[in-house]
């Protein structure tokens, strides 16, 4: 049973209305900082509840809720979907389409569960604005764009978030994954990896398909290094550590009888340690390289796509916030877990003003689609959180972690 006050707990109604806005936002997803609509949906919503708000970083939005003297507490929600064509078959599923940076279009979806932060999140907005009497501080609202790019928080920061947002002593974020919906993970210490995408030009020479002869075919190469960056992590990283290279697209040519001249593929690496990382960066331009000039092609140009520092809790503040998960939910709800490979730019708020901050998982799987095999994960045209418990689980952790700084 909730230890939290009854102004802080959902009734059925806002019940209601958590799912409704939460299957709005599912069917309208946007790319990462092209986030305008869902700006503006959001803004719509807080500024209804009182909050003052403001537009930082583009298209992200924040909000801040003051009731009298107290501490001053931030919240996280990711706003951005990601280029992937939704096949959950829902009724609420997105028929968007969004344009990336060369202009073609492709098909958006909220594959990663940020409709599920942004809906619990104006639902907590929504809470706290009516619950004053049991709260007393201020919270500031950050609902960032651009996560899946790692731009959002660097974006909110740069264009003054902090210059026009009061100072939070500690920032708070959550995300859905695929555990089990109605439980918590937290841990201590580094949480999510480092990651660094890059987009890699190989160039060969084109040629008639029926005389590859004249050629030097970058298909040929770009396989080359594809198959050979896939040892890096088997033959040069200790069995101890561990490290992920991903081959996320691979684009060349037009034809089949024709041999293009360049073929141009994007990587993606995760790492837990600074060593580890150098060890795999190094390994990749030399492997680009070397193989290159083994088929006697010039040389590739590899470009910086992203790069996420290591998402890291601050162990003090992560220890005390479990133990009020563990009163709100119960002990048996709540558990350590370990550092997973999905990045973050959630730190980087904090870090610019030298706060710490906690950032946990809640699951979106009921027992029988855990018991039926893997489910769909975040970033499959498949992940589709079962609705309850997991929105309200999210609100839930949300509300108990604002409340464990500003109760009365």
């Amino acid at each position: 049973m909730s230890k939290l006050p009854e102004s802080l707990t959902m009734t059925e109604a806002m019940a209601a209305d958590l799912q409704k806005s939460y299957k709005h936002l599912h069917a309208h997803p946007e790319l990462s900082m092209q986030e305008n609509q869902t700006a503006d949906y959001l803004a719509g919503r807080l500024e209804a509840l009182g909050l003052e708000v403001f537009r930082c970083g583009g298209t992200g939005v924040v909000g801040v809720l003051r009731n009298g003297d107290g501490p001053v507490i931030g919240f996280r929600a990711d706003t951005d979907g990601l280029p992937v064509l939704e096949d959950t078959g829902l009724e609420y599923a997105s028929k968007d389409t969004g344009h990336l940076e060369d202009g073609t279009e492709v098909p958006v979806m909220h594959a990663c569960g940020h409709d599920t932060h942004m809906a619990t999140a104006l639902k907590t907005a929504e809470l706290y604005a009516q619950g004053t009497d049991d709260w007393a501080g201020t919270i500031v609202f950050i609902l960032q764009p651009g996560e899946e790019v790692g731009a959002g928080a660097k974006a909110m920061v740069e264009d003054g978030l902090w210059r026009q947002a009061p100072k939070p002593e500690v920032i708070y974020g959550q995300h859905v994954m695929n555990g089990l919906a109605g439980t918590v993970t937290i841990m201590e210490g580094t949480a999510m990896a480092t990651a660094d995408s890059y987009r890699v030009t190989v160039y060969g020479q084109g040629s008639h398909g029926s005389s590859p002869e004249h050629s030097i075919d970058p298909i040929v190469l770009g396989a080359a290094i594809v198959l050979r960056l896939q040892t890096i992590v088997s033959r040069q990283v200790p069995p101890q550590s561990a490290a992920v290279v991903t081959i996320g697209s691979f684009h060349s040519g037009l034809k089949e009888n024709v041999i293009p001249d360049r073929a141009v593929f994007t990587l993606n690496v995760r790492t837990f340690e600074p060593e580890v990382r150098e060890t795999v960066l190094t390994a990749i331009r030399r492997i680009i390289m070397m193989e290159a000039a083994a088929s006697g092609a010039p040389e590739p140009l590899i470009e910086d796509l992203s790069h996420f520092p290591p998402l890291h809790n601050d162990p003090g503040e992560t220890a005390a916030l479990t133990e009020h998960f563990r009163e709100e939910f119960g002990a048996e709800q709540v558990g350590p877990g370990h550092p997973v490979m999905g990045s973050e730019d959630f730190g980087a708020l904090a870090s610019a003003i030298g706060a710490p901050s906690v950032f946990w998982f809640f699951g979106g799987n009921t027992a029988q689609t855990l018991a039926s095999g893997i489910p769909p994960a975040n970033h499959s045209p498949f992940f589709a959180p079962v609705i309850e418990p997991t929105l309200s689980t999210g609100v839930q952790a949300a509300v108990c972690a604002l409340y464990s700084k500003l109760r009365k």
